[in-house]
């Protein structure tokens, strides 16, 4: 095996773990700002550059009684152009959670995938796994929903960049790896949350 392939797939790895937690979570200083870092409001009192969200109503928790009508209300907090190509993103306590889910009838809300590579569904929607969504907790932003390519840019300069360097620690040789990479909400109509908390 070449070792520069081996080593432009481990560095590609580790730049999509850093990536996908910048893209959630970032500060946004020498990184991505991320979706959560966003001024969060209800969705009631949604206004431009704030992100709207759907409160449970129970601290910590689904309510007992329907708790799926609170996933039928993040939904439909976002307008229809945004459900078309809507996605859920949660990490997978909160996906352990939402799999128990049944309606009325005891069929579970949540759809695993039928096919290799195709993500699993809940209510008809596709759903993406984050371990960096926070898990379900007072007042916690645990489920984010919308159309993510519309309300998310990610700017991606110039790929993964690897500098050989043979001449400054003989006999080794140094790898220097570089990527570029911006991103924030530009669309604040097209992601919603769900605030595990009263109001």
């Amino acid at each position: 095996m070449n070792i520069d392939e081996w080593l432009a797939e481990e560095v590609r790895l580790a730049f999509a773990e850093q990536e996908g937690s910048a893209f959630v979570t970032g500060d946004g200083v020498n990184k991505p700002k991320g979706f959560l870092t966003y001024t969060a409001v209800a969705n009631a009192s949604w206004t431009w550059g704030n992100l709207g969200y759907i409160a449970t109503g129970v601290s910590a928790a689904f309510p007992a009684a329907n708790p799926g009508d609170k996933i039928l209300d993040l939904i439909y907090a976002t307008k229809a152009p945004y459900r078309a190509n809507g996605t859920f993103v949660m990490n997978r306590s909160t996906q352990s959670a939402i799999r128990k889910m049944k309606d009325g009838q005891g069929n579970y809300l949540w759809q695993p995938a039928t096919t290799p590579g195709e993500a699993p569904s809940l209510m008809g929607y596709a759903v993406a796994e984050s371990e960096d969504m926070p898990d379900i907790a007072a007042n916690a932003m645990a489920i984010a929903f919308g159309d993510f390519s519309r309300g998310y840019l990610i700017v991606d300069r110039a790929g993964i960049r690897v500098l050989r360097d043979p001449y400054s620690a003989k006999p080794y040789v140094l790898f220097y790896t570089t990527k570029r990479v911006g991103g924030g909400v530009q669309d604040f109509d097209a992601i919603k949350l769900m605030k595990f908390g009263v109001s």
